[in-house]
């Protein structure tokens, strides 16, 4: 299916996917270097009309060269509070856009960088191919108990039904 023929159940998935970038706010970025693969946190900037998610960075990082090297990238997030995981693949593009940068910009960079004309700041773009997330029962109480009395009783915690999405979203 193309990206706007989604299933009602597949728009479920997508629509959680998404509130799931928005819940965690920070990846872990993974990108290609000659050695093999570097990982940072990045705080994620979402903008799902265009199936893309910005971050704004600071060129001495590497990021840049990095992915004009290998434009594949990866992205993880992590929402403890529903117990959900979230892998994203896509393709990213770095630009110098300080009209882009000032949109994205909020107090939470002033910390990293002095304002979105800063001349190390980049926008990188990255438009999503696939999600894959594990969504579990959200009661992490609930979750911490029956790992408690699996080991007590030497069995298998009963987490409830997690729930396993590959999406594509191109």
């Amino acid at each position: 299916m193309g990206r706007h023929e989604n299933s009602s159940h597949e728009q479920a998935d997508i629509d959680r996917i998404w509130e799931v970038i928005q819940k965690a706010r920070v990846c872990m970025m993974a990108t290609r270097f000659s050695d093999g693969m570097r990982v940072r946190p990045m705080e994620a900037l979402p903008e799902r009309d265009e199936n893309v998610i910005c971050f704004l960075t600071d060129k001495r990082g590497l990021k840049d060269d990095e992915v004009e090297i290998c434009p594949e990238v990866y992205l993880t997030f992590v929402y403890p509070n529903e117990n959900v995981y979230l892998a994203l693949t896509g393709e990213a593009f770095v630009s110098r856009d300080p009209d882009c940068a000032r949109a994205l910009w909020d107090r939470q960079q002033d910390g990293w960088l002095s304002g979105p004309d800063d001349p190390n700041l980049l926008v990188m773009r990255v438009e999503l191919w696939r999600a894959e997330m594990w969504d579990g029962p959200a009661n992490c109480a609930v979750a911490d108990f029956q790992f408690a009395k699996a080991r007590l009783f030497g069995i298998k915690a009963n987490l409830g039904e997690n729930h396993k999405v590959t999406v594509e979203l191109f």
